[in-house]
């Protein structure tokens, strides 16, 4: 389990143990053991209304807790990806400064920029053909077309 600090929030702390007892094997077990349990208890209960409604309500509120705790993970860990990204933009020195924000830019913007690099890749891939049948140097790409700083 990933280490959670003192300085963590109550839901924080909460959501990572969870997520990560939900994840383990033997949570995995322990859900079909119950299920497994459910439909062999059927006959008893004559397999009535009470009975199916019992797995139902019970998966019903445990699947509608879960989406919470996976969408809080979910973003936790987005977060913290963009920001080891924005750290690695920022420290090499030939990459763009306009990629920094680039969630915060609307979709028409980011597919802009999204073909920008898709034609990048493939003149790269058209010089290496080129150079492959020549035997010459490959260039680099021209990337001034996206804007930014990227002579820092």
């Amino acid at each position: 389990m990933s280490h959670i600090g003192k300085n963590t929030g109550l839901f924080t702390r909460v959501a990572k143990s969870v997520s990560s007892a939900a994840g383990h094997p033997a949570t995995f077990i322990a859900a079909v053991a119950i299920v497994v349990i459910w439909a062999a208890s059927g006959p008893v209960f004559k397999f009535g209304d009470t009975w199916q409604l019992v797995i139902n309500t019970g998966t019903t509120i445990i699947t509608f807790l879960m989406v919470f705790l996976i969408q809080n993970s979910q973003n936790r860990d987005t977060e913290s990806m963009q920001i080891k990204l924005d750290e690695l933009i920022c420290v090499v020195k030939e990459a763009n400064d306009a990629l920094l924000d680039l969630e915060e830019l609307d979709q028409k913007e980011i597919d802009r920029i999204r073909q920008c690099f898709i034609d990048k890749a493939k003149r790269s891939h058209e010089a290496r053909d080129r150079d492959a049948n020549d035997g010459g140097a490959n260039e680099a790409p021209d990337t001034q077309s996206l804007g930014g700083d990227q002579g820092r």
